[in-house]
């Protein structure tokens, strides 16, 4: 059992830390990476399902055999999909065990597509806190530097500064 908590403890954060992050902990954590995510492999039915709810149809994300025809060989995700997936990868940091009445998001800086990604693929995010700024009274814009991998290619899918607005 004592193996176990020290196991736990290893990170950044201690044991007792990973139920309530507090604003001083931000603070700590600024500069570094705070979360690399567990791998989500990346299906056509996903892609499929974004298409539907967005109304982006384009061939090169729903038509399989036209898609294995062209350059790319297969379809891809959409862009904005990998993006709306930044806030269920970092769900599995520590900043979303911060005690907190509200947090949202507050804008996208600096966003870049670099690579598709594949059905098949497996992505990840590592998370990087690169500001902290206050704006007001218990009132903090949060910068989080954001590169979605995909396993096995040494260019990420992409980059993305991602703003949150927290307030305690």
């Amino acid at each position: 059992m004592a193996e176990e908590t020290k196991e736990s403890t290893s990170n950044n954060i201690s044991s007792a830390e990973e139920k309530t992050v507090k604003p001083r902990h931000l603070k700590k954590m600024l500069g570094q990476e705070f979360c690399v995510s567990d791998w989500l492999t990346m299906t056509q039915e996903r892609i499929n399902a974004f298409a539907d709810c967005t109304e982006d149809r384009q061939w090169i994300h729903v038509d399989v055999e036209r898609a294995a025809r062209s350059p790319l060989r297969s379809t891809i995700a959409h862009g904005f999909l990998l993006l709306s997936l930044l806030p269920y990868f970092l769900s599995q940091s520590p900043l979303a065990r911060i005690k907190v009445k509200m947090v949202f998001n507050y804008g996208l800086d600096r966003i870049r597509f670099i690579q598709p990604v594949k059905p098949g693929d497996r992505i990840r995010n590592r998370a990087v806190l690169r500001e902290i700024r206050r704006r007001g009274f218990r009132r903090w814009l949060v910068r989080i530097e954001n590169t979605l991998e995909i396993e096995g290619t040494p260019k990420p899918a992409l980059v993305a500064d991602l703003l949150v607005f927290v307030i305690f």
